[in-house]
């Protein structure tokens, strides 16, 4: 007997585990409602289409085109517009099943709001729990590049903040590290990487406290506060806000466009892939980046005149208008310099330095400091809309969903949401921001699109005004399957064969630790010889990792393989080896799956497509940012099931 009372109760734990939220009850507690929103009248309904797109474009292009996209170029070359023609249809899968939930589901939540309803409690918590990090760390990101073009932009006027305020601990101590080897070898400071100067000059000139240098990013602070101010105060000033700036920065980018195509030069997209796949992948988390955003429109449902018709089709045309942009500017980029000079934080700016139209650079730094900032006012608008969805379930204290009576935004939640993204853009570095952004929106893109095929396998699928295009995808997905694998096995074999070793070449860091000194000297001197690069004597480790890190991916494996290096020196094998390959054999195995599952249950192509394609995404960001991620989902369930749990308002014994 007790036996079987355990197994009850397992049985119970693991239904409330996964216990649904019915769409018409969903629709009803958002008319109706028992929270503080519909007690003080509701959320006011100011949003159309032309607002809807604004804010898709507010969100989309802003860090990621004035920014990461010259990192990505750099390690790509000109075939990087392939890169973001993949991830653009991979949104666009995506897209059009945020599409068909916001239009069956037009409710604040987003992607939170459809996994309750599609897969059931414990799956909205992960999702929901993770939306929080992404609009957070995302807005982190947002802030500290807002802040490199705002300190840029003053200097152009003469106005020079002290270094020590303008950026994180991390690359000042770096810098300084880098800065101090060449001032060794006889390298005059004025000489060096005005950026290098910076860096340098904020960790010798910053104040000691305890003897810690205190060196943090004042501007990247402010301007997270005086955007959350603006959303405090009203969806109609955030509107507004987002009209004005996505008008002045698309009359940039189109002059960007246009005077740039008269300076491109052809021979400079050739070669058109100089690394390969490989290079081109490498910037998938930075192309990503420039990408996320449209999934923030659909926290704004229920200030929509009609989201059931407005949502799907602002989505659908940012992401359209977005595409179109990021293609045009990345040939152009690639076009009008060579790739290789192309690893700067300001790429737009620094194309035109090098035709000598200083003054268009001018421009293009003031319309980046209005991109970042109408990115940074669409997610802190959707990181609160989360918080208060999840509150009005239960599954967060009420004060997350507290309305500001005469504002009509969560007034709690907006609050959090600037303090837990204006402190750490004091401190942390934008690289690990950026990749930890891009899982957990990839995470939330997988669940979305698997949502929709979940919600097809019902026998009556919810009514919808959008509904995503029924593609068969029963003979289709095994036939790509299999071309695909055809064309890997052709043009990507020699990575296929280390996968299948076990083994894969090491970074840089690693080669250089193991390394004597002699033997480090000699590899760069051969990679100096062999891509005529001028290098200054290594003097230590940390430059002779600093010289060859310049070296594209491509070019560093294969000068390995041809150095006569031992193959332990080169490559990682046993745990190391798998635990990088490991995501992509997890992908592998989910493709034959899905493969399968399509074949049997006929299901519609474009969410299995958007479902595969992001997992690949997904798969690419690295195992550190994965591990990142998990740490992040434990202490998300240490809250649920401290919290959640208990007073979801799916819990029976909580109604009573």
């Amino acid at each position: 007997m007790e036996f079987l009372s355990l197994a009850q109760q397992l049985n119970k734990i693991m239904a409330d585990l996964f216990r649904k939220k019915d769409i018409g009850k969903v629709l009803r507690d958002a008319e109706a409602g028992l929270s503080e929103a519909e007690l003080a009248g509701g959320m006011n309904k100011s949003l159309g289409v032309r607002d809807l797109t604004a804010f898709g474009i507010a969100a989309i292009v802003g860090a990621g085109i004035f920014s990461t996209i010259g990192k990505a170029s750099f390690d790509g070359g000109p075939g990087i517009v392939l890169l973001f023609l993949f991830v653009s249809v991979a949104c666009g899968f995506s897209a059009l099943c945020y599409a068909e939930f916001a239009s069956m589901v037009p409710v604040s939540g987003s992607a939170y709001t459809y996994s309750y309803v599609a897969f059931g409690e414990l799956i909205a918590w992960i999702i929901g729990w993770d939306l929080l990090m992404e609009y957070a760390i995302g807005n982190i990101a947002v802030a500290i590049s807002w802040s490199s073009y705002f300190v840029s932009l003053l200097t152009g006027f003469g106005i020079h903040l002290p270094d020590w305020i303008t950026m994180n601990y991390s690359d000042a101590h770096a810098g300084f590290l880098e800065v101090f080897e060449k001032l060794k070898l006889g390298v005059q400071l004025s000489s060096l990487d005005p950026m290098l100067q910076s860096k340098y000059l904020a960790w010798v000139n910053a104040p000691q406290i305890a003897g810690l240098h205190f060196i943090c990013n004042i501007p990247a602070f402010s301007i997270v506060c005086l955007i959350t101010y603006i959303t405090y105060i009203g969806i109609k000033e955030s509107r507004n806000s987002a009209n004005l700036m996505v008008g002045l920065k698309l009359i940039v980018i189109f002059m960007v466009i246009v005077l740039g195509a008269f300076y491109v030069k052809p021979g400079n997209w050739h070669p058109f892939m100089p690394n390969g796949l490989g290079g081109i992948l490498k910037g998938t988390a930075a192309v990503f980046f420039a990408y996320i955003g449209f999934d923030a429109i659909s926290t704004t449902a229920e200030e929509c005149h009609n989201p059931q018709r407005d949502l799907p089709r602002g989505m659908i045309y940012s992401l359209i208008i977005c595409t179109v942009i990021y293609v045009l500017i990345a040939f152009v980029l690639t076009g009008m310099v060579n790739y290789k000079k192309l690893d700067v934080g300001d790429p737009l700016s620094f194309v035109f330095q090098q035709v000598n139209l200083n003054w268009i650079a001018g421009i293009v730094a003031v319309s980046a400091v209005i991109a970042t900032a109408s990115v940074l006012l669409v997610f802190q608008i959707g990181q609160p809309r989360i918080w208060m969805s999840m509150s009005r379930d239960g599954l967060l204290p009420p004060v997350f969903s507290k309305m500001h009576p005469k504002f009509k935004t969560p007034s709690f939640s907006t609050i959090l949401t600037g303090v837990v993204v204006a402190i750490p853009a004091l401190f942390l570095d934008m690289n690990v921001v950026i990749d930890l952004t891009s899982v957990g929106t990839l995470f939330a893109f997988v669940l979305v699109c698997g949502g929709i095929l979940r919600m097809n396998m019902y026998d009556n699928p919810p009514q919808t005004k959008f509904k995503t295009p029924y593609i068969n995808g029963k003979y289709i997905m095994p036939i790509l399957f299999i071309a695909g694998s055809a064309l890997l096995l052709k043009y990507n074999d020699e990575n296929i064969t280390d996968y299948l070793k076990v083994r894969q070449v090491k970074s840089v860091d690693e080669v250089v630790d193991e390394l004597p000194k002699g033997e480090q000297v000699a590899l760069q001197n051969l990679i100096a010889k062999s891509y005529k690069l001028e290098f200054a004597s290594a003097q230590n480790s940390d430059s002779v990792k600093t010289n060859l890190n310049r070296l594209q991916p491509e070019e560093f494996k294969q000068t390995l393989k041809t150095s006569g290096l031992p193959e332990s020196s080169i490559y990682n094998t046993g745990w190391r080896a798998f635990r990088a390959q490991f995501m992509l054999w997890v992908f592998l195995a989910l493709t034959l799956v899905t493969v399968a599952i399509s074949f049997w249950k006929n299901m519609s192509l474009i969410p299995v497509l958007g479902f595969l394609s992001c997992s690949y995404l997904l798969c690419e960001s690295g195992t550190s940012n994965w591990e990142r991620f998990l740490v992040w989902l434990v202490v998300g369930f240490i809250v649920y099931f401290s919290y959640g749990y208990k007073h979801s308002k799916l819990n029976e014994p909580a109604k009573t």
